[in-house]
């Protein structure tokens, strides 16, 4: 049976790029980083959440082309205030799909942009009686 979330892949071009990235962008650190003769891995996590993590691919060697959109939709990010959050992010130079937070199907607020490799990311603000 399933026990917990456990990481979220995510395909990239540029494996230092995607990790300097995700590093001083969200504040993920990097766990463990290799490679194997096909591809090259990185796992990083947030110390506030250390059992859920992303999973950054680089082949070294592509068999074929990924689809644009992916099987994974999107990777979402929960913040307290979405309006602070979004004026932080945009002085670190991330440009929103969108002028303004779009409320979610629970009362929340979200907000969507695309990572260095065209991944989908989004910010939720959670509404207060889901936390």
């Amino acid at each position: 049976m399933i026990k917990k979330m456990e990481h979220t892949a995510i395909i990239v071009t540029d494996m230092d790029y995607a990790i300097r990235y995700y590093s001083e962008m969200f504040g993920f650190k990097v766990r463990i980083r290799g490679s194997t003769k096909t591809r090259e891995m990185a796992f990083l996590y947030l110390e506030e959440q250390p059992n859920m993590e992303i999973e950054l691919i680089q082949d070294i060697d592509p068999i074929g082309e990924y689809n644009k959109k992916g099987v994974v939709n999107h990777l979402a990010f929960t913040v307290e205030d979405i309006n602070q959050a979004i004026s932080h992010y945009e002085k670190k130079g991330i440009k929103f799909l969108s002028n303004q937070p779009q409320l979610t199907l629970e009362g929340g607020l979200m907000i969507l942009f695309y990572g260095p490799n065209g991944e989908l990311l989004q910010l939720v603000e959670r509404a207060r009686n889901f936390v």
